[in-house]
């Protein structure tokens, strides 16, 4: 039997197979433009657009119930309740408005670089490149809403898990593997093309990724197929020049060290500057919240090294122990870089801040 993993991998591959062909149709349709009449000529090649989307959307969400129905039967889920109509998810865009609407963008782009002084040849480029997105996007959300109304409709599926393949930004890669339950959205990005792995119950034993002996994004590029889900092991299959790329010199410079990836994503959420130790540093406010994992180790470091127990809710305050307040800024991982003496002290830094455990 194929474990679920694999299967993911397959879809994944499929589900760009499409995108790729719908992009490539697109782009040939936009290279019909006639330069010297772009108006008059849109009036043909916007609904081909139109049409060629469509296709597209309706071929990624038709493999929604195979790929389900496929994941289910290796963790014995046994059939499905109903089924996917997959014409619910093409000839509108993801959010809802009218695809010829959508097909004007490209259009306008390629005006406003006129306007601004471009030559027509720069103008269709940046529309050209606006086209691919729109495209890629939108037939990858095609594929993602399919699955998730799949998924719903399946009451022995109880959720799913994030699925990432190379190549990925860095906010992706740190939720590859997270658990969601069967009615959370999928969070996404233009281009992003993770998708769903449906589950029964979780398969934690299934995390890791598929071919990883034999395939590395970065020095194989297009080869093999793997699947990500696991942060980790999808930072160690990158090339260093790409871990560098991907999370900052800084940022993967901590993850070797052995940081957590997403506690060194995350931190760039929350950046400012603030006067510390003596000097101007480059902080986040990420974690350092009452609720946040770095205010919780700074509180606790600080009893065992006062002997005092403060406050964690307002029972505790109004029973009289001390509120514990956060005065330390939580240092971003260049920074700490930036500010240690050696090795030794940066990786001492590293776990003080709470990159390291």
């Amino acid at each position: 039997m194929t474990d679920a993993l694999t299967l993911a991998a397959r879809h994944l591959a499929q589900q760009r197979r499409i995108a790729a062909t719908t992009m490539a149709a697109a782009l040939r349709e936009w290279g019909m433009l006639d330069t010297n009449h772009l108006r008059a000529s849109w009036s043909s090649i916007g609904p081909r657009l139109v049409t060629v989307l469509t296709a597209g959307q309706l071929a990624a969400a038709g493999g929604a119930d195979d790929y389900v129905n496929a994941v289910a039967g290796t963790e014995d889920a046994g059939g499905a309740e109903s089924r996917v109509n997959p014409s619910a998810f093409a000839g509108t865009a993801a959010d809802g408005r009218a695809l010829d609407t959508l097909m004007l963008r490209p259009l306008f782009t390629t005006f406003e670089a006129i306007k601004g002084g471009s030559s027509t040849a720069q103008a269709l480029g940046a529309g050209r490149g606006l086209l691919a997105t729109i495209i890629r996007s939108e037939v990858a959300d095609a594929g993602r809403g399919a699955v998730g109304v799949g998924i719903a409709g399946r009451r022995t599926i109880q959720g799913y898990v994030r699925v990432v393949q190379p190549p990925a930004c860095a906010r992706c890669v740190i939720l590859a593997g997270k658990e969601f339950g069967w009615n959370k959205g999928f969070q996404r990005h233009p281009r992003c093309d993770c998708i769903h792995l449906p589950t029964t119950l979780v398969a934690r034993h299934q995390h890791g990724r598929i071919g990883s002996d034999s395939f590395t994004p970065t020095t194989r590029p297009g080869r093999g197929g793997s699947a990500f889900i696991d942060p980790g092991d999808y930072f160690r299959s990158l090339s260093r020049a790409e871990q560098d790329r991907v999370f900052g010199v800084d940022g993967a410079r901590a993850i070797r060290d052995g940081a957590d990836p997403a506690s060194v994503v995350n931190a760039r959420r929350g950046m400012y500057t603030a006067d510390a130790y003596g000097r101007r540093v480059a902080a986040t406010r990420e974690g350092a919240t009452r609720r946040g994992a770095f205010y919780r180790l700074e509180r606790a470091r600080t009893e065992e090294r006062t002997g005092t127990r403060f406050a964690r809710d307002r029972i505790e305050a109004r029973r009289g122990l001390p509120r514990f307040e956060l005065r330390s800024p939580r240092l971003l991982p260049e920074e700490i870089y930036r500010l240690a003496e050696d090795r030794e002290d940066a990786v001492r830094l590293l776990r003080r801040f709470g990159y390291l455990t």
